[in-house]
């Protein structure tokens, strides 16, 4: 009896190492195509952010006011982000992997205009306290043994009432609801990293034995997508603070 539960003990000791090495692994490959697709993102903002002729564009390179074109740049990201969730379960890893950076270089189009309003070193600047913010909270969302999940369902209502206001703040163009979006969504997507951090690794764990390799690999580009995404608004939500305008 002692030997079959010392067995026992050494399989699922086994079983439990196999598991964190695989979890270890995934989050490599989440942290990976996030990290390709940032600076997807930031190459293609910054190569057309810094040419008013590629600028010009989609928006007027004096007044950054949008044309057209601007627009639908600037909304295709949310459009594309509803359209990846609905067919996610129908595509494959590698289709879902090539519209992820379709997704980050849309982006970077829709972001182009930072470079023309902001001088480079506040972009800089802002760009390492978001990555050391992020950094940090997203550790602690792996790290901690307090579930997070409780916390999902209000983060998310208070992400669709962001964008309402945000969309409502584009014709109005309320300073005192700008500042009050950035002040609340600063808090909403710092939540949302701890949150989708650990939602990730808890979907792992749930799946791991599974051996499900396509699903495990989706997995990875959704959340590589949701931890980007929780990055760009932080980055661009600070930059309102932080960023100082060109003469």
């Amino acid at each position: 009896m002692v030997e079959y539960q010392t067995i026992r003990a050494g399989v699922a000791g086994t079983r439990s190492a196999a598991i964190d090495e695989g979890l270890r692994a995934h989050m490599n490959k989440v942290y990976g195509l996030m990290s390709v697709g940032m600076a997807l993102t930031g190459g293609v903002a910054w190569a057309v952010g810094t040419s008013d002729a590629l600028l010009g564009i989609f928006r007027d390179p004096m007044t950054l006011q949008p044309n057209i074109l601007g627009w639908a740049v600037m909304f295709a990201p949310l459009l594309m982000v509803f359209a990846f969730g609905a067919a996610i379960s129908r595509l494959s890893y590698s289709a879902a992997q090539l519209f992820f950076y379709a997704f980050a270089a849309v982006m970077g189009l829709s972001l182009a205009w930072i470079f023309k309003a902001f001088t480079g070193v506040s972009i800089a600047q802002t760009f390492l306290v978001t990555s050391i913010a992020f950094a940090s909270l997203s550790l602690y969302g792996y790290t901690t043994k307090r579930d997070l999940s409780g916390f999902g369902t209000f983060l998310i209502m208070g992400l669709v009432g962001l964008i309402v206001a945000s969309i409502i703040n584009i014709f109005v163009a309320s300073s005192a609801l700008a500042f009050a979006i950035s002040v609340i969504g600063l808090l909403i997507f710092a939540g949302l990293t701890a949150y989708d951090t650990q939602r990730i690794k808890t979907d792992y764990i749930a799946h791991a034995e599974m051996g499900d390799a396509e699903w495990l690999g989706k997995s990875a580009v959704m959340g590589a997508l949701n931890l980007y995404m929780n990055f760009i608004n932080i980055f661009m939500f600070l930059l309102q603070f932080l960023g100082q305008n060109r003469d």
